[in-house]
């Protein structure tokens, strides 16, 4: 099974909120997911990103892979990830 770390939109029109999933790649982008990782609030007022590295690491070495968003989240975190040596 192909895991992605990917957001998950939530919220109301012009209200997006978003949730960082470890989801199966087959699924939808707002259906089942494994895992919550973590959210983003995007809102003008006042940006919020909260991710639960320990668990985005545990991810990544088990070879699931970034979306180009969360790619974006995690370098605004300065969250160093890396692939487990074998």
């Amino acid at each position: 099974m192909a895991v992605h770390i990917r957001l998950q939109r939530k919220g109301t029109v012009n209200r997006s909120f978003y949730h960082l999933v470890a989801a199966d790649h087959r699924a939808r982008r707002d259906g089942n997911f494994i895992e919550k990782l973590g959210y983003y609030d995007p809102n003008p007022s006042l940006s919020t990103i909260h991710i639960n590295q320990e668990r985005v690491q545990y991810w990544y070495e088990r070879g699931a892979q970034l979306s180009d968003a969360v790619k974006a989240l995690v370098k605004i975190q300065n969250i160093k990830l890396a692939r487990k040596k074998t």
